[in-house]
């Protein structure tokens, strides 16, 4: 008889769960992703690109990561499954791309080109990386 009553009380939990009363109201979900697309071999300035943004992006944006408004992502196009990265990006080098994700889907991209320029004087990347990611947290 206990089963009994354990297994109907779990059977409207869940039913109640799936019910659109009970339901949470999905307002949509925005966020930005900051990447970092590397190969496997990695040179000096790749790994300091990589090290330069990661940076620029936790000492700025701590609340936006905290709240999963930004995300920072390291991704090795060369991995298996990672392949597809290269294609819809049309990367040629490393980079830093910019997504702009709204209910799951990307809106919008950049590609931060002027990395290259800016890599050897870290105050100037870091600068140009938040006001980058800046714009795109103001479509958030």
């Amino acid at each position: 008889m206990k089963r009994l009553i354990l297994i109907i009380l779990i059977v409207l939990a869940v039913v109640s769960l799936n019910n659109p009363i009970f339901a949470k109201e999905d307002k949509g979900t925005s966020k930005v992703v900051a990447y970092y697309f590397h190969g496997t071999f990695r040179c000096y300035t790749c790994n300091m690109i990589e090290r330069n943004t990661k940076e620029a992006i936790e000492e700025s944006f701590k609340e936006a990561l905290a709240s999963g408004r930004l995300e920072f992502k390291s991704v090795n196009v060369e991995a298996l499954g990672n392949e597809h990265f290269a294609r819809e990006y049309k990367l040629y080098s490393k980079a830093v791309v910019l997504s702009l994700v709204k209910d799951g889907k990307e809106v919008k991209s950049k590609n931060l080109t002027e990395i290259w320029q800016y890599s050897r004087n870290k105050k100037t990347f870091s600068e140009y990386i938040v006001k980058e990611v800046n714009n795109f947290l103001n479509e958030v």
